[in-house]
């Protein structure tokens, strides 16, 4: 969990960091994002590649499928920006770099990203000492989700254009909320002005993964429930599609995972291919 006091970042965002700046420096180019912008924020030290869980071998998948899943959005995000949209929002956004790293698209939006009030001060703080800033683009909208802060008017407070459409991102949250609270984001954002369009990540059932990548999931979820952020919510691609219907967008639909895998890594010589397990919903209000 994180620490509140020092606003550290938890394990999740700075693995999932890491792993991305792994992609550019152990797979073999082209690389599906380049990211190491994570990296320098999370400061891990010398000898953070020497940490079981970045082995090379062993979380492969893993690293390719968090890249796949980042690449995903930041098209879609560009795409949405040449039609006109000027709002992007970010949910759980933990030490993501779309801003850092990709300004020409950034600075033709307004960026909002969504994050616990302790972790998005030290990302402040870090943005500053690594020189990046927090341009006026750029709005960090700290949300105390546990004490019952409606993320929707703090997001209003922050500059967000409740009659304009946006860009709703939120990838590898779903499986740490219930299915009440995923039910009621489902609801909060389907309610948002015609054209808006999530992208939203959720986790399927052991039985629905590649019989390989089992094992991997259950390492996950122990990891997981050690931590203090275990797992609670799972989804076959006809229940999450049926709880977005339910919540009222206008189109919804299933992007397999194995999607990713044929536009980002398809003819690769090392082999490098998405773990199976993590697929998106797509849906527009």
């Amino acid at each position: 969990m994180t620490d509140e006091r020092t606003g550290e970042p938890d394990g999740t965002a700075v693995r999932v960091a890491l792993w991305r700046a792994m992609h550019v420096q152990v797979d073999a180019p082209p690389h599906v994002l380049e990211d190491e912008v994570g990296l320098r924020l999370a400061d891990p030290g010398a000898g953070w590649r020497d940490r079981p869980d970045m082995d090379v071998r062993a979380t492969a998948g893993f690293r390719a499928a968090v890249v796949a899943r980042a690449r995903f959005v930041e098209d879609l995000v560009a795409e949405r920006v040449d039609q006109g949209v000027a709002q992007y929002v970010v949910l759980g956004a933990g030490l993501d770099t779309f801003a850092q790293r990709r300004p020409q698209t950034a600075s033709r939006l307004r960026v909002f990203e969504v994050d616990r009030p302790g972790p998005q001060a030290w990302k402040r703080r870090r943005l500053t000492e690594l020189g990046y800033g927090v341009p006026d683009w750029l709005r960090l909208v700290p949300v105390d989700f546990e004490a019952g802060d409606d993320w929707e008017k703090k997001l209003v407070a922050a500059g967000f254009d409740p009659g304009r459409p946006a860009v709703v991102a939120s990838t590898g949250v779903s499986m740490y909320l219930t299915g009440q609270a995923n039910a009621a984001a489902l609801r909060a954002i389907a309610a948002f002005v015609p054209g808006t369009t999530l992208a939203m990540t959720f986790l399927l059932p052991a039985e629905l993964l590649d019989s390989a990548d089992r094992p991997g999931l259950r390492a996950s979820q122990e990891g997981a429930r050690a931590s203090r952020t275990p797992f609670l919510s799972f989804y076959t691609p006809h229940e999450m599609l049926a709880l977005a219907r339910e919540a009222g967008f206008a189109s919804v639909r299933h992007v397999p995972g194995a999607s990713l895998a044929e536009r980002c890594f398809a003819g690769r010589a090392d082999g490098l291919r998405p773990s199976t397990g993590e697929d998106f919903l797509l849906a527009t209000t």
